[in-house]
């Protein structure tokens, strides 16, 4: 038998086929490839923008404007706290505090020159009668410090009012060593000054040596002065060189006692608004957020006690 012979033109044919369909499967795994690169890329440069506008708008406030506070030099630390969160939170909206003293600030509230007072102690009933509303944002205990030195270490209220108005003199009556005592207390507009008087019931009998207008004074005073006793907020005390405070009736001020009642040294610090006076969009949200208790753990890091 011959050889069957492949036609040449068969052969061609057969080879431009072959090639066709390489060329095709080529085509397509690269169309494919293409596709699937490019719907990566798609994911890749999407998906960041849009989590990225969602956090944007979740996070940003559009809240603005400014909010004015006024008053109590003890609540300085309370209000440093939440004002810095307050503007992380809201950061188109400023807001100022002036720390003038409790009378000053529930004046300002008064007469409008303030958005919000600051009060260290509650208001009296002439001032709600007068349209004034006051809103506990915290409790504060009273610290009753002496010299860092001072063998004394702890009073009864009774004693506590006796040395302030003179009827105790020297340390030595008391336990301590013999010297004359120098009481350091605050200026007569002071939250801090009328919350000690009126627990140690001794409104307008004390004999001071030092009459003061701020915390920190009160602090330097006695922490300079051996034979000194003076007052002043918890939250100001803690952490301060050269004083101590003592426990007043076996009870040490802190925030448990001042919280359960136990330590009987203690008062408020107040919002003080106008009654029937709207706040502005952004005075209103500064205080709903320091009575809320989302702020509760920030008064608790500055030496308060949250009630909320």
């Amino acid at each position: 038998d011959k050889p069957t012979k492949i036609k040449p033109e068969r052969n061609e044919e057969s080879i431009m086929k072959r090639t066709a369909k390489k060329a095709m499967s080529i085509l397509a795994a690269s169309a494919l490839l293409a596709l699937t690169l490019a719907g990566c890329g798609s994911t890749e440069t999407e998906a960041p923008e849009t989590t990225d506008e969602g956090t944007t708008t979740e996070q940003t406030s559009t809240l603005s404007g400014a909010v004015a506070t006024n008053g109590s030099t003890s609540m300085e630390e309370v209000m440093g706290v939440l004002m810095e969160q307050f503007k992380n939170d809201n950061p188109d909206v400023s807001v100022t505090y002036d720390p003038t003293g409790s009378g000053t600030g529930i004046e300002a509230a008064a007469n409008g020159t303030a958005d919000i007072g600051l009060s260290s102690r509650a208001l009296t009933e002439e001032e709600t009668a007068s349209g004034l509303v006051g809103t506990e944002v915290a409790l504060d205990g009273i610290a009753v410090i002496v010299n860092a030195d001072s063998p004394v270490a702890d009073l009864s209220v009774e004693q506590i009012a006796q040395i302030f108005t003179g009827e105790i003199t020297d340390w030595s009556e008391v336990g301590g060593d013999a010297g004359e005592i120098a009481c350091i207390g605050r200026e007569a507009n002071s939250g801090t000054r009328d919350g000690f008087e009126s627990i140690t019931e001794t409104e307008d009998a004390c004999v001071l040596s030092q009459e003061l207008n701020s915390t920190g004074a009160v602090i330097q005073a006695v922490s300079s002065s051996p034979n000194a006793i003076g007052y002043a907020s918890l939250s100001a005390v803690e952490g301060q060189e050269g004083i101590k405070a003592i426990t007043v009736g076996g009870v040490a001020c802190t925030e448990e006692t001042v919280k359960d009642g136990t330590y009987e040294i203690q008062r408020p610090f107040v919002f003080v608004t106008k009654e029937g006076a709207a706040l502005s969009e952004a005075a209103q949200a500064f205080f709903d957020f320091a009575t809320s208790a989302d702020a509760s753990e920030l008064i608790a890091g500055a030496g308060a006690v949250p009630v909320a």
